[in-house]
C-alpha cells in the first residue's frame, strides 16, 4: 500500500491536468504526497490512441510530480455508477488511504464528468462501511473513507465554494497539460483538428485561471466546489 494525502479521481487522461493540476504541483511541492487514478483510457477521444495517451499520461505525472498513477479500465462514455465500478474505486481508496480526493466537476459539458464525479461520490461513502469487503493487491482491505471530497471546475462554469492561488505553479500545470500532445497539439498529425488542438482552446484554460485567480486578488486560481461544509479553526484560516 502506497498511502497518499491526495488522491485525484478523474474519467479521462488529462483531465487531473487540466482541472487541477496546478493545485497538485503545489502541494507537491508544500511535501504532500499526490496519486491520480484515470477510470477509463480515454479511448473515445477523436485523436490518439489508448496508448499513446497512456505514455501522455505518464509525462503529465512525472511533471507535476505524483507519485504514482494508474488506470482503472472502465468503458471510455459506457461506464455506469454501478456496484462493479463502485467496488473498482473502492479497492483504489483503500489502497492509497487518501485524507483528500480531487474528482471532475458535478455538471458539466461531457456527460462522463458529472457522472464520473457522482460516482466516486457514491464510492468515497462507502469505501467507509465496515461490511464491504474488498481485496487489494496488499490483501484483505481495512476501510477507510476520506475526510474531504473535492470536485474541480472544468468546461462549463461552476461557481466555485473555494479558489486556491496556484500562481507560482501556473506554468508547471500548462507543461503538464502540453504533454498530452495528441489532445492538444494539431502540428502535422493527420487526426482530425478539434476545438482542443486550436489556441481558442489554450486561450480559454488561461482566461479560466485569470478569472479565478482574480476573485481571490491572485494571478491564477483553481476553483473547487464541496458537498459538505467546511469548517475552520478561527476567522485567520480564511484568506
Amino acid at each position: 500500500m502506497t498511502k497518499v494525502d491526495i488522491l485525484v479521481i478523474s474519467v479521462h487522461p488529462d483531465d487531473a491536468e487540466l482541472g487541477c493540476g496546478a493545485t497538485i504541483a503545489k502541494h507537491v511541492a508544500q511535501g504532500k504526497t499526490v496519486g491520480i487514478v484515470d477510470l477509463t483510457r480515454g479511448e473515445l477521444g477523436t485523436r490518439g490512441t489508448p496508448e499513446i495517451r497512456a505514455e501522455e499520461a505518464e509525462k503529465g505525472r512525472k511533471i507535476l510530480g505524483a507519485t504514482f498513477r494508474e488506470n482503472l479500465g472502465m468503458a471510455d462514455g459506457f461506464f455506469a455508477n454501478d456496484s462493479v465500478n463502485q467496488l473498482r474505486v473502492i479497492k483504489s481508496i483503500r489502497s492509497y488511504q487518501p485524507e483528500i480526493v480531487l474528482t471532475n466537476a458535478i455538471s458539466d459539458r461531457h456527460p462522463d464528468h458529472g457522472r464520473a464525479a457522482n460516482l466516486i461520490k457514491d464510492a468515497c461513502f462507502y469505501s467507509g462501511l465496515e461490511k464491504i469487503s474488498t481485496v487489494g493487491e496488499e490483501g484483505g482491505q481495512a476501510a477507510w473513507r476520506p475526510n474531504k471530497v473535492y470536485n474541480f471546475i472544468q468546461s462549463n462554469y461552476v461557481q466555485p465554494d473555494f479558489v486556491v492561488d496556484v500562481s507560482d505553479y501556473w506554468e508547471v500545470k500548462m507543461k503538464a497539460i502540453r504533454a498530452f500532445k495528441s489532445q492538444f497539439d494539431g502540428g502535422d498529425s493527420k487526426d482530425p483538428q478539434t476545438f482542443l488542438t486550436t489556441p481558442l482552446f489554450m486561450n480559454f484554460v488561461e482566461a479560466r485561471g485569470k478569472e479565478l485567480g482574480h476573485a481571490i486578488g491572485a494571478a491564477y486560481g483553481e476553483g473547487f466546489t464541496i458537498n459538505q461544509q467546511l469548517g475552520v479553526d478561527n476567522l485567520w484560516n480564511l484568506c
